[in-house]
């Protein structure tokens, strides 16, 4: 697949770590993932909403949460989660693709979404990427999914291309200063 990028950069992101305040005044604080983050994420990922999984991610199972995630926490890629309480509610993750650019995936607790949080983890993770000198970056979204159609259109990407179900999104991020 050839994605296609905007010439014009986007720009400003907060890096990680950081702590914001959702719509519903819980404090949550955003910080960079590391292995050892392992453990909690799966148990994220166990309490994920199956009605919440896209594209057959997340997986359902422990043992395949766990495989994928050591394949998206390595080679490269860029991991940011969202926490309450030292507990993560989110998870934004950027693999590389093999053509310079990274594909961008997001996943937020059934029980935090609408609150704000995918918003500030997004941008903390697109901060990070700025920060590492990644440039372009790339997602797929289902089209009937509005709310994040809206929030990916609101941080800046554009939308680049489309088939039966899902959208093309990507951003260029200005160069680190």
């Amino acid at each position: 697949m050839t994605v296609r990028f905007p010439e014009e950069t986007v720009d400003g992101f907060p890096t990680p770590p950081r702590t914001v305040t959702d719509a519903e005044g819980r404090e949550i604080q955003l910080r960079q993932v590391t292995h050892e983050d392992s453990d909690e994420l799966t148990a994220m990922y166990l309490d994920f909403d199956p009605e919440d999984r896209a594209q057959g991610i997340p997986p359902g199972d422990e043992d395949s949460i766990r495989e994928w995630l050591e394949i998206v926490m390595t080679g490269g890629a860029l991991n940011t989660v969202a926490a309450r309480d030292g507990s993560p509610v989110g998870h934004v993750m950027l693999v590389p693709d093999g053509n310079d650019s990274y594909e961008l995936a997001i996943f937020v607790l059934q029980s935090y979404q609408g609150a704000g949080i995918g918003t500030g983890l997004v941008r903390t993770a697109l901060g990070l990427a700025q920060r590492e000198g990644i440039e372009r970056v790339w997602l797929t979204v289902e089209r009937w999914n509005r709310p994040a159609i809206g929030l990916y259109e609101k941080i800046g990407f554009e939308r680049t291309g489309d088939d039966s179900f899902e959208l093309e999104m990507s951003l260029r991020l200005a160069p680190a200063e």
